[in-house]
């Protein structure tokens, strides 16, 4: 199985408002970068889509270390939480209905495909592919202003 690392950030101005998304993946020697956004959206749902679009640019099962700096991600899927919401007709409790869960059972599906460890990186700090993830997801964004 291929070993790729993949980096993936969302942005969003305003929550709703313009967003978008970036991903890095590299295999080896390759690198590719990703993005896209979406006129009127919100920053955790660029996040998972930038996950989801990478995940879904792979062309075979592969290990993946994927690197976001989102702890919403990471938590939900490290903690089960998205299999649990799932597997309450994604509800997070008895009354509050999970968000995005048009997203989160994509994302499900792709990590049923795929070996993903993800992993949280600190926004803003001083990973380089973290930054230029934030990078192309704020220039997909300003796209939509």
């Amino acid at each position: 199985m291929k070993k790729v690392t993949i980096y993936t950030d969302g942005a969003c101005s305003g929550n709703p408002g313009p967003g978008g998304w970036g991903a890095i993946l590299q295999y080896g020697k390759h690198k590719k970068e990703l993005s896209g956004g979406e006129a009127n959206t919100t920053n955790n749902r660029m996040e998972l889509t930038g996950v989801i679009t990478a995940l879904q640019a792979l062309t075979e099962p592969c290990e993946v270390a994927l690197y976001t700096d989102s702890q919403y991600i990471v938590n939900a899927m490290t903690q089960g939480w998205a299999r649990k919401w799932k597997a309450n007709g994604w509800m997070r409790n008895k009354k509050d209905p999970a968000l995005n869960p048009d997203l989160w059972e994509k994302l499900l599906e792709l990590c049923d495909c795929h070996q993903v460890t993800f992993n949280w990186v600190k926004g803003h700090a001083e990973n380089e592919f973290n930054n230029r993830c934030d990078q192309l997801a704020v220039a997909e964004s300003r796209k939509y202003k």
